[in-house]
């Protein structure tokens, strides 16, 4: 968004009267306990913000990046005459391709294991990206990163879709012996996210199975006074749908208020 309406919309929000405190960290500066004593509802809204690992080899050599932290920090290397590749299929996939290409990059390359049509991205933020002369390798799967210190290149192989049973979405199986190698300076992970496990197991809260917190219909937690929402809680992950879940969690705790 552009940053002057971006501030406008910030202003508008704490013309209500909002009460704010920066540079403040839960499980640090605070804990879930002491807002439980100090306030009559709490709503949790710090997002899943750790980029998620493929867990294959080569992740740790310098040049791999999680694609949240890189926009969430805006702290890009030097993109100039460079080969980036993206590995994920999501908004965030879309929104680090798009940003890396304008930063200079001479190559982007986007590597999802599934088709187009299965993409999670919006159909919209592909066609954008592929406005922008971002480059999709679908139906490919990354099998390694490779170089000395630095990445220098990946491992690549193609997959074909298949159904299994009890799955809605059909599943990406590696083809074999079509392996092939891509040459590039930077790998980004936007495969997804998952919050902070050492913060979200320290609260008490009950958890789902993938590690986030367990709501109701309502934002509810486990606790009483507790409330959350967005990629913290496992809602569908996107600015609007986080956006949607903080405002019915705001009308269920009016209503939790009012029958207390």
């Amino acid at each position: 968004l552009d940053k002057t309406l971006l501030r406008k919309v910030i202003d508008k929000i704490l013309e209500l009267g909002i009460n704010v405190k920066l540079n403040q960290s839960i499980g640090k500066d605070f804990s879930l306990e002491d807002l439980e004593k100090e306030y009559d509802a709490v709503f949790l809204g710090f997002g899943a913000n750790l980029s998620s690992k493929m867990n294959i080899p080569g992740e740790d050599l310098n040049g791999v990046i999680g694609g949240n932290e890189l926009l969430e920090s805006n702290n890009h290397p030097d993109y100039t005459g460079k080969t980036v590749v993206v590995s994920g299929g999501g908004n965030v996939a879309m929104d680090v391709s798009r940003t890396i290409k304008r930063k200079g990059a001479k190559n982007v390359y986007v590597i999802y294991r599934r088709s187009e049509k299965e993409a999670p991205a919006e159909e919209n933020e592909i066609k954008e990206a592929k406005d922008e002369r971002v480059e999709f390798l679908f139906q490919n799967n990354i099998l390694g990163i490779y170089g000395e210190k630095n990445v220098e290149k990946i491992e690549v192989i193609k997959t074909k879709l298949v159904k299994k049973e009890g799955d809605d979405r059909l599943s990406p199986v590696n083809i074999e012996g079509s392996n092939y190698y891509l040459s590039c300076d930077y790998v980004v992970m936007a495969i997804g996210s998952h919050p902070e496990e050492s913060i979200v197991n320290s609260l008490g809260l009950e958890l789902d199975k993938r590690g986030r917190i367990l709501i109701d219909k309502d934002g509810h937690t486990s606790k009483e006074k507790v409330f959350a929402g967005g990629d913290l809680a496992g809602t569908k992950g996107t600015v609007a749908f986080a956006a949607r879940a903080g405002r019915d969690a705001a009308y269920a705790i009016m209503k939790y208020l009012k029958d207390k």
